[in-house]
């Protein structure tokens, strides 16, 4: 089996001779309502049309049933996050076969005359912000972001405005080779207010060298009322994050977030990090939101109540856990984690007395934990703290 995938731009075709042959040669074709419209007139009269539309499970039975050759047509470079990958994906053994166009992102480089190999491309489309997140909180200078109808210019801008990021501004442009292009350049705030069309997809360019802070005072963070020491001191919370070696962690647990400055820390020195703040004081969810927006850091997911009631089915095994809090019920909690945390992954625990330091040791003796970390810290004139870091069996 052949599969041709050509791509085109938004205006009527210019085709080379070679795709006019294949597709006057071809009986099998897909793309888009708007493919169709701009090809049309060049498929063969006894030609079969497939329309792409999600689920592409419709697609891929038509292209199996069908035991012949497909020719697909696709918007620009089918290669460049496109339909392209997923058909190498789904038939391995087919022979494919790339004729290219100029993707969206490449047009819109050449109407601003930008040197798009210096940018980082981040794609939002039918994707989570993890990687674009990412890509602010590390200071990424340079980004060229791929939309779609839920992850806007718009809904982007106001969600990087909320979290602090104002300091770039928006290349932007819509329905890029066609008839209704429009293209502009917006700083975020003129991009809240922007009526925009689709299809659509803009670069970013930092206008200064800001980038978030990292280390921050406890006195910064937002407390819970009336009581501003438990919030976890800046030294001691570095120091443990530290060593939990968390660079090579994908899956970080805050259990007993309280305020989030663990959580905020960690997403802030590893912004790879998936990070998880369980509190079971409802106030404690404001707080953090607001401490993460103040903070720059943008992703953290919330889960409060009771966290041993949680349901945690649907969330992420953690290799990294932080115990921040545990009620009274320090054994429990643990045991819960346990069966959470994946084999080989850490705790870390900040021992504030003999008795908890000792309930944490005894617990990882019991289930064959290996203490990896332990160091004594004191700030000030607060009690020492012993920061304690064990590391789950891997699987016999």
């Amino acid at each position: 089996m052949k599969i041709r995938i050509i791509g085109i731009s938004d205006l009527k075709p210019d085709f080379k001779s070679k795709e006019l042959a294949l597709i006057q040669a071809g009986k099998y074709f897909a793309g888009g309502n708007r493919h169709r419209e701009l090809v049309s007139e060049f498929l063969p009269k006894e030609s079969h049309w497939h329309d792409i539309v999600v689920p592409l499970s419709g697609l891929y039975d038509a292209i199996q049933q069908s035991k012949s050759d497909w020719i697909v047509f696709a918007s620009g470079d089918p290669l460049f996050y496109g339909i392209g990958i997923t058909l190498q994906r789904e038939f391995p053994g087919a022979e494919i076969e790339i004729l290219p166009d100029f993707n969206s992102l490449q047009l819109l480089a050449h109407r601003f005359k930008l040197p798009y190999g210096e940018f980082q491309t981040v794609t939002l489309t039918g994707r989570s912000f993890d990687r674009f997140d990412q890509a602010l909180i590390s200071g990424t200078e340079r980004m060229g972001i791929l939309t779609d109808r839920k992850n806007t210019p718009k809904s982007i801008a106001e969600r990087m405005l909320q979290y602090g990021y104002s300091n770039y501004k928006m290349y932007y442009g819509e329905c890029l080779g066609g008839e209704r292009e429009k293209t502009c350049e917006l700083s975020l705030e003129d991009a809240v207010l922007f009526d925009f069309n689709h299809p659509n997809c803009f670069y970013l360019e930092k206008i200064d060298d800001a980038i978030p802070k990292k280390g921050i005072p406890e006195c910064d963070f937002e407390p819970l009322n009336g009581r501003p020491k438990m919030i976890t001191k800046m030294p001691i919370r570095l120091a443990t994050l530290s060593l939990m070696e968390l660079q090579s962690k994908k899956v970080f647990w805050d259990v007993g977030a309280c305020t989030g400055s663990v959580s905020i820390e960690a997403r802030l020195n590893h912004p790879h990090l998936k990070v998880k703040s369980f509190e079971i004081r409802d106030e404690s969810k404001g707080i953090i939101e607001r401490n993460s927006k103040k903070f720059q850091a943008p992703g953290i997911d919330i889960f409060i109540g009771d966290y041993l009631q949680a349901d945690k089915t649907e969330i992420e095994k953690p290799d990294a856990v932080f115990l921040g809090g545990y009620g009274g019920k320090m054994d429990e909690v643990l045991d819960d984690i346990h069966q959470q945390l994946l084999n080989g992954g850490i705790i870390a625990f900040n021992s504030v007395s003999e008795k908890s330091k000792n309930g944490f040791t005894n617990w990882c003796i019991r289930n064959h934990y290996k203490k990896t970390q332990e160091m004594l810290v004191s700030v000030d004139e607060f009690n020492p703290i012993t920061i304690l870091v064990a590391q789950k069996g891997e699987r016999k």
